[in-house]
């Protein structure tokens, strides 16, 4: 009769040579867990439900479609159409993906693979000193050194480049460019700071089997350090994507808070949460207005959970790419 061994997962001991006391905590831990991370759901189906209940007003009076999708947002004449201020939204937060993570995903590269050991830590500090200054003061800098000075670069790259789409025209002071631009620091820190962290983890035999096999510093990267990280970069993007849609003050201050579409990326707009910040104080006893303002933030709500669901598929595909096993091409038989 073959002798069992006893189970050993949860310590040295088995279950069974444990006091019953310490059998209890277990599964007292594991629920107090469950419990917790339900509480968290339940904290955001309160969100949900809260800002729905409190949108309705608005969201009756003019219609869900009408109110996402209708460009007009007139609170004087109770006219709510939000989509001034949801492509207001994508496109300063599109803006700062586009120059803010290649500039981060580059900076977070050249940390780990090619700066000197004794320059990372300052480096590593410099940017990360980033994310301590306060979005008001990336707001006025943008308004007293960034509009004023990029104003004719602008201009130039406006008439330049006119057949381009989004571009051509006067260009206005505040635009969706600059707010783009001051939401792509912000989000830089995080994004770096992220990749940074999973390009430390790549093994070190891969990066040393590509340079072993006569691959130049560049080829490694591009072969080893990128393909293993791609899962993390694209959860970093995404993360600073969420960061750069929810952002207030410092859109508020340089974005114009025009509530029209622009017709170039130099037009003054809006977003969700500039529309917020600005009109929710005089909204306080107008119950219509007050509401379509919360249903804004409803809005920025579900758009943020879409980026975070988005984020969570694109890192799962990625991951799911990295451990795919490679095809082996059978050699030809001479």
């Amino acid at each position: 009769m073959a002798a069992t061994t006893p189970d050993l997962r949860h310590g040295e001991r088995s279950v069974l040579e444990r006091s019953p006391s310490a059998r209890r905590a277990d599964p007292l831990f594991r629920w107090s867990l469950t419990a917790l991370a339900a509480l968290i759901l339940a904290l955001i189906a309160f969100f949900f439900v809260f800002l729905i209940t409190k949108a309705s007003p608005a969201l009756s009076h003019q219609g869900v479609l009408s109110f996402l999708f209708t460009n007009d947002w007139n609170p004087s004449k109770a006219i709510f159409g939000a989509w001034p201020l949801v492509a207001g939204t994508i496109i300063t937060a599109a803006i700062a993906l586009l120059i803010g993570v290649p500039i981060a995903v580059a900076s977070a590269l050249y940390v780990t693979e090619l700066c000197p050991r004794r320059l990372r830590a300052p480096l590593t500090v410099l940017v990360e000193l980033l994310a301590a200054v306060p979005s008001v003061v990336y707001g006025l800098w943008g308004i007293f050194v960034l509009i004023p000075k990029l104003k004719p670069a602008e201009q130039w790259f406006s008439d330049t480049f006119s057949f381009l789409p989004l571009v051509g025209g006067s260009v206005a002071g505040p635009n969706y460019f600059i707010a783009g631009l001051i939401l792509a620091i912000m989000i830089l820190p995080i994004v770096s700071a992220i990749s940074r962290e999973v390009m430390s983890t790549v093994p070190p035999d891969l990066k040393e089997a590509s340079l072993a096999l006569g691959a130049t510093r560049w080829e490694m990267i591009r072969m080893a350090v990128l393909p293993y990280s791609r899962s993390g970069i694209t959860g970093a993007a995404m993360l600073g994507l969420g960061r750069a849609i929810g952002e207030t003050i410092a859109v508020t201050l340089v974005i114009g808070n025009s509530p029209t579409i622009g017709k170039q990326i130099f037009d003054q707009g809006y977003t969700l949460a500039a529309v917020i910040a600005n009109e929710f104080g005089e909204a306080a006893n107008d119950k219509l207005h007050a509401g379509a303002l919360i249903a804004a933030g409803l809005v920025l709500f579900v758009l943020t959970l879409l980026v975070n669901a988005v984020a969570r598929g694109l890192v799962r595909r990625a991951e799911n790419k990295n451990n795919r096993p490679v095809k082996t091409v059978p050699s030809a038989v001479a």
